[in-house]
This record gives structure tokens, sequence and C-alpha cells, in this order.
């Protein structure tokens, strides 16, 4: 039996009373008091998130942008120390190893953030890729811990209570700051469709600003089960569901942060040639036309054939409607295209639509 890690806040989520299940190899919260109670909390209000199991890779050295650059399909050529990019690191197949978010710190120093259950197979991908470049490679996770404060009151919130200043902050930017005697990050990213921001540093860090937070009454603890109805509801993918290492970043609709007019990087030419050949398949919406639940691998149809399977699927709690994201064959992904989704041993009717169920609600 696997035994399960657990993050600097553990001891918080279970004096609360949480749900903890297993997640990405760490002892997770799902819920505190309800998924639909967190995930109206963060819409409406301020959530608090434990991402302590997100993993971080710091890279230095001389060829530190130069490498980056070369196991990431964005293009971090030139950009300003602050800056945040969104990309994959590709095999040469062009399946994903996994997606990230690259921090850049400084001129030859880069922090990447992982999801929680690739942190070893990324570290050790980008240690056997590393050849020919000079640059340092450090698996600093288990240093850091992480709270992503999510919602339209999320940045008052902070300001407020923990005493930091982030609304100087733009989308997709991040700043480093002194808090305690200690070098702490902020960043403003997101997960959930809302405004947010991400606070990472040592474990007391961590540990301080979620009593600051939980203590003001004002911000709700949310579990993994809301971040995911959050995230889903405005079409953000999830590693392992959307993007998978058979599933390309173009079958997942994320072709923008895939630059192939870069030079060179891992995953460049098979990307370029399922381009040049068109899409086989492809990552879609769909909105069922009953209020049955469609859920991850159900099977969907075309008049009794097989066209695919949901990858991420539930009622949204924003819009009250049974919908669902799914892979499946490019001659049926046409907006208003009928598709049959077979839940048990019934299919039920719905129609192919946009991917983002609701609309997001960033800072731009």
């Amino acid at each position: 039996m696997e035994t399960l890690k657990t993050t600097c806040l553990h001891d918080k989520h279970v004096a609360l009373g949480a749900k903890m299940v297993g997640f990405g190899g760490f002892d997770m919260p799902i819920e505190y008091t309800s998924i639909v109670g967190e995930h109206n909390a963060v819409r409406k209000a301020t959530g608090i998130f434990d991402v302590s199991h997100m993993g971080e890779i710091l890279v230095t050295g001389e060829d530190s942008e130069k490498y980056v650059n070369y196991i990431f399909s964005n293009d971090i050529t030139g950009a300003p120390v602050g800056k945040i990019y969104y990309g994959i690191m590709l095999y040469p197949t062009g399946g994903a190893v996994d997606d990230l978010l690259v921090y850049k710190k400084g001129e030859k120093e880069f922090f990447l953030v992982v999801n929680a259950s690739n942190i070893e197979k990324d570290y050790e991908w980008m240690l056997e890729n590393c050849k020919g470049f000079n640059v340092t490679i450090e698996n600093q996770s288990g240093y850091y811990g992480e709270v992503a404060v999510q919602g339209p009151k999320a940045f008052e919130d902070i300001e407020k209570y923990v005493g930091i200043e982030v609304d100087d902050l733009e989308f997709y930017t991040f700043k480093e700051l002194d808090y305690d005697g200690e070098k702490i990050i902020v960043s403003r990213t997101g997960y959930t469709g809302e405004d947010g921001f991400e606070l990472y540093g040592s474990h007391k860090f961590i540990n301080k600003v979620w009593d600051l937070l939980i203590e003001s009454k004002e911000v709700t603890p949310c579990g993994l089960g809301c971040r995911d109805t959050l995230r889903f509801e405005v079409g953000l993918p999830l590693y392992g569901h959307e993007l998978t290492d058979t599933i390309t970043p173009l079958e997942a609709g994320l072709g923008s942060f895939v630059k192939l007019d870069k030079k060179d990087f891992i995953g460049k030419d098979a990307i370029a040639k399922q381009k040049a050949e068109g899409l086989k398949r492809k990552v879609i919406g769909i909105e069922l036309k009953d209020k049955a639940i469609p859920r991850a691998d159900y099977d969907v149809e075309v008049n009794g054939k097989k066209i695919g399977y949901v990858t991420t699927g539930y009622n949204s709690i924003s819009t009250g409607k049974s919908v669902c994201m799914a892979l499946v064959d490019v001659d049926y992904s046409k907006l208003g295209t009928e598709v049959e989704v077979r839940i048990r041993k019934k299919t039920f009717p719905g129609e192919v639509t946009k991917k983002r169920f609701y609309e997001k609600n960033y800072k731009k």
C-alpha cells in the first residue's frame, strides 16, 4: 500500500474536519463542508487552497534560458524578469511529459512549477535532457509550500489580512518579497476562472498565511474537489485528463502555447508533422440535454459508434448544466454536432459546444 506524503498544512486540514483523499501521492483535502459551497465561495468571494503538493524546480546557469526553451513548448526568449509562461514539456512523440509554469526570476534563473504527480518524473526528464547545457537543476519541492488564494475579493483579503500588496501585479506576473525575514514569491495566475494569487515560501510562512486568512472568517478553505469543478467550467486542462503522454497539445486545444517558430525544442518535429497532416481527434465540450452526469472515461457515441470518450464531466455548479470535455474523432468536433454519452447502460443525447462553459473573470 502506498504511503501518502503530507503537506505542511496537513494538520490544519484534519483539525478543520476535511475529507482527505490520496492525490498525486499526497494526502489532500477533497472538501471541508461541501464542494458546492466551496466552489461558490471562490466564484463570489475568496477561497484558499493548499497546493503545497505542487513541485518546484529551479534552473540556473549560463545556458538556463537556452535549456528551458529546449524542454519547453512556449518561447521564453528575452522574457522580462517577473514574467510567467504556461507551456508543456513534450516527449519526442509530441505527447506531454507535463504542463507547467515557468517563472523568470533572473537573467539566468528560472523557477518551474510542475504537477504533484509528476515531480520525480519531470525532474528526471530534465536531468536526462540537460547534456551539453551549462545549467544546474535543483528540485526545491521539499522546501516550498504554496497556497492559492482565489476569487473576486482575493486581492483585498490578502492585502488586508496578510499585509502584502498584490494588486500591482499584472496577470501572469510575479514578484519576490521579504516577509518576516524570508524571501517569498507572490504570483497572479489562478486556475479557477477567477482572479487569483499564489504565495510560495517556507512551511512556516505558508502556515502563517493560512492562519491569517482562515481566522479572518472572510476566506473559505477549499479542497481539490472544487478546484477541479472550477477549472473545468472555464475549459482549463488537467494533466492526466485533457493532456497526457498520448494526447498532444494540439489535440487538447493548446496549440497557442507551442511555438513552432522556435529554433528547436523536444517534440517540435512531431507537433509540426501533426499540424501539417491535420488532427485526427480533438478535445471538445459537450452539453447534455438531460441531467445525467457524464464522468471521465464514459464513451461518446454517434449512431451506436464510439467516437471518443469523456475526459472530465460534471453537473456544472455555476450554470446548472450537465457538461463534459471529451476527446473525439475530429469529424465529430464541429460546434452543434449531435452526439450521445453512454452512462452505464443508457445513452444520453448531447451537443458539441465550446469547452468554456463559464466565462472567466480574470484581471487582464
